[in-house]
């Protein structure tokens, strides 16, 4: 797969098949338009396309709403990757652009630079300036600029209609599992390994402290969670800590997770922790030998989640 920062990086003389849109979760809904289109493109012989946007337009539009998205852009790449998409195009988004007119953007943006041949959509998408266009706008625009409109069903993409906003709400609600489902792949935060407090070592507990590399990542809601990352070595689980650690008078939330079977230093390095299951609410205990109690049940928790699911965690 090809990634172009612009469309204006984008040049090809065949015709395109495209689609658009945030894709935020990369979720089992987009996965099936990805699938349709990139099947489509054989048959075809065009290319596939996917235009997505960064910054998100709500970021531009509403600055003053704090946004949580589901994927930073280098995790959305990744899992775009992973579908056999050919071209991923990340358009700059931002005031100027978001006052093109529905027409404008498909001629001088769909037609003259994409070469577009056809459209696979969601079947409630908007476009335009205020988002004041929709699907019919479209097939009338396709028949006018040559092109064709193929509109994704609610049915089609399931009997439940899949939402990135359904996925967010799941996972402020700790429902990891649920979210996963929606998503088809574990959720995952990413992030630099920093230095913490090493308390988690005293009581035998090590911990890898995660530093997020972007604020608007959605991180789920505070507790204990069964993870794994992919480690030079493989595959590592772990059991993962969000909340400010009240045992110890935290003052701020973190994200620490104990490895198992796991000693090597990997500060300053970036890694990606997948969540598979949550464990429990985070706690305050009397003392550091109440919390260490707890966190050897947890961990034999984790160990035995991790055995009953091995065919399904990768």
């Amino acid at each position: 797969m090809k990634v172009y920062n612009s469309i204006f990086e984008y040049q090809k003389k065949n015709k395109s098949i495209l689609t658009l849109g945030t894709f935020d979760g990369v979720h089992i809904g987009h996965k099936k338009i990805i699938k349709k289109l990139t099947k489509q493109a054989l048959e075809y012989k065009y290319e596939s396309v996917l235009l997505t946007f960064f910054p998100h337009p709500r970021m531009v539009l509403k600055q003053d709403v704090k946004i949580q998205l589901l994927n930073t852009i280098e995790e959305k790449i990744k899992l775009i990757k992973a579908t056999g998409i050919q071209h991923l195009i990340i358009h700059p988004f931002d005031a100027i652009f978001s006052e093109l007119t529905a027409e404008d953007f498909v001629k001088k943006v769909l037609v003259d630079q994409l070469n577009i041949g056809k459209i696979i959509i969601g079947h409630d998408h908007k476009f335009g300036k205020n988002r004041a266009a929709n699907i019919d706008d479209l097939i009338e625009l396709g028949e006018k600029y040559n092109f064709e409109v193929d509109q994704i069903s609610v049915k089609e993409i399931d009997s439940i209609s899949i939402s990135s906003t359904k996925i967010r709400t799941a996972l402020l609600a700790g429902k990891i599992e649920l979210a996963n489902a929606y998503l088809g792949h574990p959720y995952a935060i990413s992030g630099v390994v920093v230095e913490g407090k090493k308390i988690g070592r005293t009581i035998g507990f090590p911990t890898a402290n995660i530093e997020l590399t972007e604020d608007y990542k959605l991180i789920p809601k505070n507790g204990v969670y069964v993870v794994s990352s992919e480690m030079k070595t493989g595959t590592v689980f772990g059991m993962m800590n969000i909340g400010n650690n009240p045992t110890v008078e935290g003052k701020k939330n973190s994200i620490e997770i104990h490895f198992f079977d796991f000693n090597k230093t990997i500060y300053q390095e970036q890694i990606s922790v997948y969540l598979h299951a949550r464990i429990r609410d985070e706690q305050k205990f009397n003392s550091l030998e109440a919390l260490k109690n707890q966190l050897v049940l947890d961990k034999k928790y984790s160990i035995d989640y991790v055995q009953k699911n091995t065919a399904t965690i990768k």
